[in-house]
């Protein structure tokens, strides 16, 4: 796994990025996946990425597994390649928007 220090480094980057709560992302997600006709069941609702940072937003940090550590790095690193999370402007590009809010970091929300 990783030494104390980086895990703890880690587990505030992710949170700091991760700005939807555990309750926010399981109904994006659902929503996300819902048409016309059907809505996938709630475990099944959203990618396989955004299902796995659910799963950690609602896990304690010893509990961690190698594969969530896995998880959260990628998190990390796409969230903050693709936005500045300390001073992000207005989301003005839907699919961008709609694409991080699957990673648990809304755009819009950090800019309030």
């Amino acid at each position: 796994m990783t030494d104390a220090l980086e895990m703890d480094a880690l587990w505030e980057d992710f949170h700091r990025v991760v700005n939807m709560t555990s309750q926010e992302l399981a109904a994006w997600l659902r929503v996300r996946d819902a048409d016309e006709e059907s809505e996938p069941l709630p475990e099944e609702a959203g990618t396989p990425t955004g299902r796995h940072v659910l799963s950690i937003l609602q896990k304690r940090r010893t509990d961690l597994t190698d594969d969530d550590v896995r998880v959260m790095r990628k998190v990390v690193d796409t969230v903050t390649s693709e936005v500045d999370v300390e001073n992000e402007p207005e989301a003005e590009d839907e699919q961008r928007r709609h694409r991080l809010m699957t990673l648990g970091h809304d755009p819009l929300k950090a800019s309030r």
